[in-house]
């Protein structure tokens, strides 16, 4: 029995709902803490509002790198994306740089529940996308089974003549 299910519409487009509800609170959150650190933070602690800014963006561009690659699996479902143009251009980028457990333990509560599920986000999509892959050297290659049917379909007509 497969660890994981095999990926179907219906779970891209969940992950796909999750992920922009996520990226919409993420941003929002990450705005209000740069207005509230601006404020708060003295002239002289730049480091704090360099280490909120970096987490804001790194975590942003994790879950939109999540968005990106929901956003090729329902092209690909809904046949605007052919699956070698997907295995070609459709990839998760891999090790993206985690979260620094120092600034994240200094965030707002709230802001570190976003860091996190954007992190298990992230890596729920990687073992998707390793168990896709995976399913697809298993299964071989579209080109392999297009070679092994033309074998196939000349060994028949060979042994017909």
């Amino acid at each position: 029995m497969p660890l994981l299910p095999s990926l179907n519409p219906r779970i891209v487009d969940a992950l796909h709902a999750q992920a922009l509800s996520l990226a919409d609170e993420v941003r929002t959150r990450f705005e209000r803490l740069r207005t509230e650190t601006n404020r708060i933070i003295a002239d002289d602690e730049d480091l704090r509002r360099v280490q909120v800014s970096c987490e804001a963006l790194r975590t942003t561009t994790r879950v939109m790198h999540c968005l990106a690659w929901l956003l090729n699996h329902r092209a690909h479902f809904a046949g605007e994306l052919s699956e070698l143009q997907l295995r070609r251009h459709g990839r998760l980028i891999a090790n993206f740089p985690d979260s620094d457990p120092e600034v994240v333990a200094t965030l707002p509560e709230d802001v570190q529940v976003l860091v996190h599920e954007s992190q298990r986000l992230y890596q729920r999509i990687q073992r998707l996308e390793q168990a896709w892959r995976s399913e697809a050297i298993a299964n071989g290659s579209a080109v392999q089974r297009l070679r092994d049917r033309l074998a196939r379909a000349v060994a028949d007509h060979s042994s017909a003549a």
